[in-house]
This record gives structure tokens, C-alpha cells and sequence, in this order.
């Protein structure tokens, strides 16, 4: 085929434009002529056809390269989007163990709450029903307390409508505060000086005080001994060496006396002060008269 090099196809045209020369005749040149034109032009057809051809190539050419780097760039994101998702597979594992973890926590707490609460309701009811006995409690100490105090009050004015005379005398002092209730009795009414045996005068005294204490049986009885602050001296200071001993003698003196005419001895105490529990001054004799003294002392029982 003519068509392959340009250069041959003239070499033929010149070989058939001498080869003819003299023997071959005008028409036969002119149709060689034509045939070699026909071919040239075949020959530029084809030539244009194959620069086209090879244009096109170049083109696919480029356009497979273009598309190899796209399909190594998406066999590249292939691989990054397998990796992302070997990555998130991992992530929501990971995740999903956290949130089973998580649930399992949240479950236990629920139910720590729940215990808790339930604890703190029982708790509360037990608090309400402890409330309630407490304010019942009160309720009933405040009565019993209302009727101490009652009783207290009533001793006390019996004391007083009893001891009126003695009273007003000075002899005794009855005293009621915040339910204690104190019969102050000098010791010239009860004993002579120096001496711890009770004088008969005395003794009707503590008798008729005797009574009304014997209606009192929700009470306990202090006896307590005070003196004044001379200290004691001569021959008595062999037998009481100081006034702890002679305030003691005295009020286990009267605390037996009250024994005797019929007060239960369990609400019965004999305490001694000596001269340590003033309720006058010391340095006249008026004061020291009161200060020397028997208190009978009705207390709550504890």
C-alpha cells in the first residue's frame, strides 16, 4: 500500500514519467498521471487520517493516564476509607464496651439510689414515729411537771400556812424555785450552841414539818448541815475538829429524826457543807445566825 511513505510514491511517479519517454503515448501518461495524483492524494488523505488517528491516540492516551491516576488515587482512598473504617469499626467497639460499662455503672447506682432512698423513707417513717413518741413524751413530761410543780407549790403553801408564826419570827425561811422547794430552819430553833442533839423545841418544829412532808412521795429529802465560818475550838474541837464534822452530825441528827417519824428513808440524805455554802455574810452576827442553819430540801427524783 502506497499509503505507508510519501517519498516512494514520488520515486514511482518519476520512474513512470521516464520509463515512458518516447515509446509511451500521450494518453497512457496522462492516465499515469492521473493514477499517480490519485495516489498522492490518497496518500495526503490518508496521511491527515493518520495524524488524526495519532492525535486521538495522544488523546485516549493521556485520557488512560488520567484515568490510571484516578484509579490509583481511588484505590489510595480505597484503602484510607478502609482504614477509616477499620477505625471506626475499632472506635464503636470501643465505644459500645464503654457504653455496656456505662450501663452497667448507671445500673448499679440506680440501684444504690433506690436502696438509699428506700433507706431514707424507712428512716424518715422511723424519725415521724420517733418524733411522735417524743412530742407525746414531752407532752407527758410537761403534765407530770405541771403536777410536780403543783404539788410542789401545794407543799409550799402548806409550809407556809403551817410555819406562819415561825416564819415571821425569822426561825424559818421557806423558799420554792423552778420546782426545789428548801425549808431553812436556824440552828438556835434545833440544837443548842456547839451541841448536835436536837432540843425538844426543835423537835416540835421538824414534827409539824414532818406532816406535810409525808404527803409527799415523788420527792426525795436532802438534809444539809451548814454552819457559820468561826472554827471551832476548846473542848468541842476534840469532838468535831472542824465544821464539816458538827454540820454532819447535825444533819444525820435530823435525818434520823425524820426517819424515825415515818418518812421512807430511801428518799432520805444527809449532806454536810460546814461553813462553805453561805447565804449571808460572815463578818456580823446577824449573818452568821442565818448562815448557821438545817436545810430540808425536797428535789426531783433523778
Amino acid at each position: 500500500m502506497f499509503h505507508k511513505t510519501p517519498g516512494l510514491a514520488v520515486v514511482v511517479v518519476a520512474f513512470l514519467i521516464l520509463g515512458a519517454g518516447g515509446c509511451v503515448a500521450k494518453s497512457d501518461y496522462l492516465r499515469k498521471q492521473a493514477e499517480a495524483d490519485a495516489l498522492n492524494r490518497d496518500l495526503a488523505a490518508r496521511t491527515s487520517q493518520n495524524s488524526d488517528l495519532k492525535a486521538q491516540i495522544d488523546k485516549l492516551t493521556a485520557a488512560t493516564e488520567g484515568l490510571i491516576a484516578d484509579k490509583d488515587a481511588l484505590i489510595a482512598d480505597k484503602d484510607g476509607l478502609i482504614t477509616d473504617k477499620k477505625r471506626l469499626i475499632a472506635d464503636t467497639e470501643r465505644f459500645e464496651k464503654e457504653r455496656t460499662a456505662l450501663e452497667v455503672r448507671l445500673n448499679r447506682i440506680t440501684e444504690e439510689t433506690s436502696r438509699t432512698i428506700e433507706g431514707l423513707r424507712n428512716h424518715q417513717i422511723e424519725l415521724e414515729g420517733d418524733k411522735q413518741m417524743l412530742a407525746e413524751s414531752i407532752s407527758l413530761l410537761r403534765q407530770t411537771k405541771e403536777v410536780e410543780v403543783r404539788k410542789v407549790s401545794k407543799t409550799y403553801e402548806d409550809l407556809l400556812s403551817e410555819m406562819k408564826n415561825e416564819i415571821a419570827q425569822g426561825q424559818i425561811a421557806i423558799t420554792e424555785l423552778r420546782g426545789k422547794l428548801t425549808v431553812d430552819v436556824v440552828d438556835r430553833i434545833l440544837f443548842d450552841s456547839g451541841q448536835t442533839e436536837i432540843r425538844p423545841e426543835g423537835l416540835g418544829v421538824l414534827k409539824r414539818v414532818v406532816e406535810i412532808l409525808m404527803t409527799v412521795t415523788d420527792k426525795v429529802i436532802r438534809v444539809e448541815g451548814h454552819t457559820d465560818s468561826i472554827p471551832i475550838g476548846g473542848a468541842l474541837a476534840k469532838r468535831y475538829p472542824t465544821n464539816w464534822e458538827l454540820s454532819a452530825a447535825r444533819a444525820l441528827n435530823v435525818t434520823r429524826f425524820l426517819e424515825k417519824e415515818g418518812i421512807d428513808p430511801t428518799l432520805l440524805s444527809a449532806v454536810a457543807f460546814g461553813e462553805h455554802q453561805p447565804i449571808a455574810e460572815n463578818d456580823t452576827p446577824e449573818g452568821r445566825a442565818r448562815n448557821r442553819r438545817i436545810a430540808i430540801i425536797l428535789l426531783p427524783r433523778e
